[in-house]
């Protein structure tokens, strides 16, 4: 549903977000946490983890048709 780079792009607010309560049970760097977003049609949904999870050797999934469409959309 996301392109990869909204998907970073949400994930590092989601990170900053989540720090910033400051909560006591929380870590106080790289919190880990997984989102899934769901679009308005069954095959469309997203997860979402921290970027920090990733690597050159553990990359997230990519769906090609995600990065073509959203470039179309600019």
């Amino acid at each position: 549903m996301f392109s990869m780079k909204e998907k970073q792009f949400i994930a590092s607010e989601i990170e900053k977000l989540l720090l910033k309560l400051n909560h006591p049970e929380m870590p106080k760097e790289k919190p880990m946490f997984s989102l899934r977003v769901d679009g308005k049609e069954s095959w469309s949904w997203a997860e979402i983890q921290p970027n920090w999870t990733f690597d050159k050797d553990r990359q997230p999934g990519v769906n090609p048709w995600n990065e073509v469409a959203r470039e179309k959309l600019k």
